[in-house]
């Protein structure tokens, strides 16, 4: 099959995938489409929002749609790495026997991964950039595709262990959930206060995601349109030559180039889903809120003078 056959079918799985998480999932357009990205470009994606915005929900329609093993992590501050990952025990031949944790899945919901120590964040990072872990010195290679969907809660902080930003770059997109709207609210009600309830249709396998992930990999990209989303992240970099006065005043640091392969691997998927054979700048504009905001740090003044991360980006853009 042609490349350019496999792009307008994609345009319209997607667009029937888009329909079938709709049954379910009311209003958050943007959440979901950002998600469902990241899944095309095989990255990680950390969902922030207050309690009760369908975050969970929403990852669990995702995994059912696209027709993935799906298993849910609690994280609580007891939580151990082995819970993750897996452990050896004795069986009754006296031989160690490794039974896998449940990080041997397709989607991974790592619930309120904040929650958690350090040690067992870090129990994920092998997982996510190299899809494999290792446990006592054996390496366990994980099903493909494999993505990790965490969710955070930007309000509780106590008893919360913030990210480590070597945590937090591993994640391709932050995706803020924003209320819904009156009218998407009243709908929400009408539809979980009854006995009607929806049921969704997987669309894809985890070969075709694959496949779609190599497609979405093969397209190609112009100079310029590289350059400048090279060019968007090293403004972030207050040290930097091209570094506005805002960037300057107002953030301690900048992207890394992780970003600017994030955005430039997005940017595709955003064109293909779009229709597009290749991407522009304005689909690297698309995506380049939840793909830098959780990757620069903001110093106390824009605390204090209540500037947003989004603010600076959008100044740069």
């Amino acid at each position: 099959m042609s490349d350019v056959k496999a792009i307008k079918d994609l345009v319209l799985k997607y667009k029937a995938l888009k329909k079938e998480i709709g049954k379910v999932i009311i209003g958050q357009h943007q959440a979901v489409d950002f998600t469902l990205l990241s899944i095309l470009c095989g990255g990680h994606s950390l969902l922030i929002g207050v309690p009760g915005l369908a975050k969970t929900l929403l990852v669990n329609s995702v995994s059912e749609a696209l027709g993935l093993k799906f298993n849910r992590i609690q994280f609580t501050p007891d939580l151990m790495p082995s819970d993750i990952l897996g452990s050896e025990i004795l069986d009754e031949n006296r031989h160690f026997k490794f039974i896998k944790g449940p990080i041997f899945s397709n989607i991974i919901l790592a619930d309120e991964i904040n929650r958690t120590p350090p040690k067992t964040q870090a129990a994920l990072l092998e997982a996510m950039q190299e899809r494999s872990v290792t446990v006592s010195g054996n390496h366990y290679k994980l099903d493909l595709p494999f993505f990790v969907l965490a969710t955070q809660n930007p309000i509780e902080q106590e008893g919360t262990y913030p990210l480590p930003e070597a945590q937090l770059d591993r994640f391709m997109f932050s995706i803020y959930l924003e209320y819904p709207t009156f009218n998407e609210e009243v709908a929400v009600v009408k539809n979980t206060t009854s006995n009607k309830s929806e049921t969704i249709q997987p669309l894809f396998t985890s070969d075709e995601i694959v496949e779609a992930q190599k497609l979405i990999r093969k397209i190609p990209v112009a100079d310029n349109v590289i350059e400048y989303a090279v060019g968007l992240v090293g403004k972030t970099r207050p040290k930097s030559n091209e570094a506005t006065d805002l960037v300057k005043s107002y953030l301690d640091w900048g992207a890394g180039p992780r970003a600017s392969q994030n955005l430039i691997l997005a940017a595709k998927a955003h064109a293909a889903v779009n229709g597009k054979f290749s991407p522009d700048i304005e689909d690297v504009k698309a995506v380049a809120i939840p793909i830098l905001s959780h990757r620069i740090v903001k110093n106390y003044k824009a605390e204090a003078e209540g500037i947003t991360i989004a603010d600076i980006i959008e100044s740069l853009l």
